[in-house]
């Protein structure tokens, strides 16, 4: 019953967890706007190609 008992008080596991959680949520961020991040100049760089090839053929 005593092992219990410390077990319920011991807060350090808690700690890892809620940094475990944290680190979830900023890499499911992070993975979300660099999506969007990645679309975005794709369709620029891609708008500039026909630009410098549409320019190149006249």
């Amino acid at each position: 019953m005593r092992l219990f008992r410390s077990l319920l008080k011991d807060l350090s596991g808690a700690t890892a967890v809620e940094y475990g959680l944290l680190a979830a949520v900023l890499s499911v961020t992070l993975v979300a706007a660099l999506g969007n991040y990645y679309d975005v100049m794709n369709n620029m760089f891609f708008g500039l190609s026909n630009t410098y090839i549409n320019a190149a053929s006249r």
